[in-house]
């Protein structure tokens, strides 16, 4: 039985407010949890279960959208399609496809740039997070899921060792938990990747970090004691990512990308792209007439 003032109701009222702040599926419920301690709820496992239930009955009677949330751990991979089909539509589209491909040509945006980036997130579930902001940037988003699998690492050295060769050095801008763990894997991710041959890496830890929470008056919780570093961490005790609100996390994308991105150098790459896009059109003009 619920003892304190954070009651059922007070959680779903709470929580409609601060989902009236954002598109469906951009807040996990574990943030949404975090905001709630914000305005005042204990921040404790109890309470985190309360949250869980709430939402769960507010979503089943109607006043929360099933699709409030993320849930990127339970995505389906692939899609069974089964629609019937309408000949007169899919001319259609394919008429769309065929004049957006002749009127679009880009070239890829980090091209002549410096630096390769891509984002590691330490979990999966805030992919709901950094999706959009990745996109617009053009820049590939990975959850580590914890420290990742040699399998990962891999596949992150191979991009990583053509964007040297490329003359372009490899960056990986990292967010994780402030914990034992998510102070470590940075380094780990560095260590493997140079082991895997990739001598140029670097890896920038955006978030979580000790000031961040300071400044930010997160609440800590006690440090795992199932976590084997925690015996040899002086820190305050462990922070999700989750506590920091989206709007703050894509704030400090924006910036850590804005820090290694040349602007005079992509204003190169737009004049090019607007001299190569009139001989793209005019040969896809020709081929549609010619050769089709």
């Amino acid at each position: 039985m619920t003892k304190d003032a954070f009651t059922r109701e007070w959680i779903i009222e709470q929580s409609i407010d601060i989902l009236s702040n954002y598109e469906p599926g951009v807040l996990t419920i574990r943030g949404l949890h975090y905001q709630l301690v914000s305005r005042g709820m204990t921040n404790d496992i109890q309470h985190y279960k309360r949250v869980v239930a709430a939402t769960g009955v507010a979503r089943w009677d109607g006043r929360i959208a099933f699709d409030a949330f993320s849930d990127r751990d339970r995505s389906l991979a692939t899609e069974t399609e089964a629609d019937p089909s309408d000949l007169d539509e899919k001319i259609d589209l394919a008429k769309d496809q065929v004049g957006l491909w002749i009127k679009s040509y880009y070239l890829n945006r980090w091209e002549n740039q410096p630096y390769y980036p891509e984002v590691f997130i330490e979990k999966k579930a805030l992919e709901g997070v950094f999706y959009k902001p990745c996109k617009f940037h053009g820049v590939a988003l990975g959850a580590c899921k914890g420290y990742p699998s040699l399998t990962f690492l891999h596949d992150a050295s191979i991009r990583f060792l053509e964007a040297e060769n490329r003359g372009q050095k490899p960056i990986i801008i990292y967010f994780g938990d402030y914990d034992p763990s998510g102070e470590d894997i940075p380094r780990a991710l560095k260590e493997n990747l140079v082991e895997l041959g990739c001598e140029t890496i670097e890896v920038r830890r955006i978030c979580l970090v000790e000031e961040q929470v300071i400044n930010w008056q997160l609440p800590p919780a006690p440090t795992k004691v199932t976590d084997s570093r925690s015996r040899h961490w002086d820190g305050l005790g462990q922070v999700e990512l989750d506590a920091v609100k989206p709007e703050k996390l894509i704030s400090l994308l924006d910036n850590a990308i804005e820090d290694i991105f040349d602007r005079e150098l992509f204003e190169e790459l737009r004049e090019r792209e607007s001299t190569e896009r009139v001989a793209f059109q005019n040969e896809l003009k020709r081929y549609v007439r010619e050769d089709l």
